[in-house]
């Protein structure tokens, strides 16, 4: 080897000793361009970076917490009181005793004093009035609607806008067949030590139940408002609430004006945790209600001499064409969803790479059909895609009368839950729309929500009583001090500053709806919450159960809100 060196020119032995020392140059330089990288990304691209942090954040700021001035030992009391072992037998007492009222709500109610099954609801005001006797004592209640409860805790200062509260006193009833499979008896109100089981326990006399009990602590204390305080509480909320909170409503915006309260928190969304962050969820907006009845008439005879395709088989044809073409998720810029996503891809480590990189560039209104977005949110099932999706749910179907006679008249029912920032209108379009191809195939008339008379061979497409827009969506700025600050300032000041808020979305509709025109500040909130019971609680279903932790959070929230509503001066 060296003597195969040593025959080597000069200069080739000159850049052999280069070539011996190059890969520690090589390495020098790497460094060297390394610092330099990290320079300039420090000095060109790090402002950005941090840019792009603080922009996420300002779409999701976070206020501080809320605790009330006003301050007395009796007030320091009441909040030590409210979780003491002996508020928490109370409370479950009389929670169980609101649970054994069965006050149940059905679809084919007659009219109020003509029905006896709504004179259950005297036993429930009843049972308030024993109950609670400081309420009843320095409220004022009116019975509006022979069953509707409205007490009013007048306020000091006239000119502060009232604060709301509500909820409703019937529940959804229990169907016989399903008694047997309930752990405890419906109607028990039965307390295992951590929860109370029963109808009604989490939908929502919970709510209701313990406003009476922050209010009726109030008084206790020796709290004076100075904002008028309003329980409104419906009787047939299960049932469309025409005959509660629609006679509710009306009595309040005739006193109060349009605009006329500073703030309304119903039943509604509550906590949940996601993306390794827990978010509170009050429901600043509800998808909007269109039922549709779909009537096909076609001639009938006996079934031993059939035609090709009767009413029921085309009424098949049409619903599989109907559930074969659904709505597409869209995020409209005002769906509440929209900000959600925004508030995780700010406080969430385990927020979703690809949402986080396709929020950016997220456009609500978009000519395109295919939201991409939307589309990637609702891998995460069904109860996330209903968020921003319009709903179909063929419900209710009849036709025919005997097993030897084809059917003259087959009905349907669709449910449709309207995403935020489309209309009933849209629903109507597209089933008129495919009705017509039906129509066209089997050669039948088509009547489409025109109000004409059913014909022989017909399709005919009528809307339902209720159909309802989406509802106004309710502003959740911070900037000042506002409704949606104080409920959020409160609520971080009960569960610490580890929780943080986001506006939320209801699929379902609630009292609210007929309160739009008393404020814009309308929030569908459960404010209770027990880390281990996340969900419904069983809600609508056998099994319903209220966590006595997440009830008793639910008090000490609803005195926090009152007394920091009186203390509000609002934008």
């Amino acid at each position: 080897m060296y003597e195969k060196g040593g025959l080597l020119p000069h200069p080739q032995t000159t850049g052999s000793r280069e070539r011996s020392r190059s890969p520690w140059t090589l390495i020098a330089q790497v460094i060297a361009f390394c610092v330099l990288l990290k320079i300039s990304f420090d000095i060109l691209l790090s402002p950005l970076a941090r840019h792009d942090g603080s922009e996420a954040l300002a779409k999701c700021p976070q206020v501080e917490p809320l605790f009330p001035t006003q301050k007395s030992s009796a007030l320091s009391k009441m909040d030590d009181y409210i979780i003491s072992p002996k508020f928490l037998n109370e409370t479950v007492s009389r929670m169980a005793g609101a649970i054994q009222i069965p006050s149940q709500s059905y679809d084919d109610l007659g009219p109020i004093g003509e029905d006896a099954r709504w004179d259950i609801m005297f036993e429930f005001a009843v049972y308030l009035e024993k109950t609670f006797p400081l309420v009843h004592s320095t409220l004022n209640l009116e019975k509006v609607n022979t069953h509707g409860l409205l007490y009013t805790w007048q306020g000091s200062d006239e000119n502060l806008s009232p604060t709301v509260l509500m909820a409703h006193q019937d529940v959804v009833p229990v169907a016989d067949s399903t008694v047997g499979q309930w752990t405890h008896p419906p109607f028990s109100g039965f307390f295992d030590g951590r929860y109370i089981w029963g109808r009604g326990s989490s939908d929502c006399k919970n709510n209701l139940i313990g406003i009476m009990e922050a209010v009726e602590l109030l008084i206790d204390a020796g709290f004076e408002p100075k904002r008028t305080l309003i329980l409104s509480f419906g009787f047939d909320e299960e049932i469309s609430g025409g005959e509660g909170a629609g006679h509710l409503a009306k009595a309040l915006i005739s006193r109060y004006g349009k605009d006329g309260a500073a703030v309304i928190v119903d039943e509604g969304a509550g906590t949940a945790t996601v993306w390794g962050s827990t978010f509170a969820l009050p429901g600043v907006a509800e998808k909007g209600y269109i039922d549709v009845e779909i009537i096909i008439r076609m001639p009938g005879g006996h079934s031993s001499i059939p035609p090709a395709h009767n009413g029921i088989g085309v009424m098949s044809e049409l619903i599989t064409m109907i559930e074969a073409n659904p709505y597409e998720p869209h995020l409209h810029t005002d769906n509440p969803f929209l900000s959600l996503l925004q508030c995780g891809a700010a406080h969430s480590s385990e927020f979703p790479s690809k949402l986080k990189k396709l929020l950016p560039s997220h456009k609500g209104e978009t000519c395109s059909k295919k939201d991409k977005l939307a589309l990637e949110a609702a891998k995460a099932g069904d109860d996330v895609k209903y968020l921003f999706t319009t709903s179909i749910a063929p419900d209710v179907i009849s036709g025919g009368v005997k097993s030897n006679a084809l059917p003259e008249r087959t009905v349907v029912l669709v449910n449709h839950r309207v995403n935020v920032g489309d209309h009933p209108s849209d629903v109507q379009v597209k089933l008129t729309k495919l009705a017509g191809k039906v129509a066209a195939k089997h050669n039948l008339t088509l009547h489409a929500f025109n109000d004409e008379p059913e014909t022989p061979r017909s399709i005919t497409l009528n809307s339902g009583k209720h159909v309802l827009e989406p509802a106004p969506v309710t502003p959740t700025v911070v900037d000042e001090i506002t409704p949606y600050g104080v409920l959020s300032g409160t609520t971080r000041a009960l569960y610490g500053e580890k929780l943080f808020m986001a506006p939320g979305i209801m699929t379902g509709n609630t009292d609210t709806r007929y309160y739009w025109d008393l404020t814009k500040h309308i929030f569908r909130y459960g404010p209770g919450w027990d880390p281990e019971q996340e969900g419904l609680g069983g809600v609508h279903t056998v099994d319903e159960k209220l966590s006595i932790s997440a009830h008793i959070k639910g008090v000490s929230w609803y005195s926090l809100f009152i007394r920091n509503m009186d203390e509000a001066e609002l934008a």
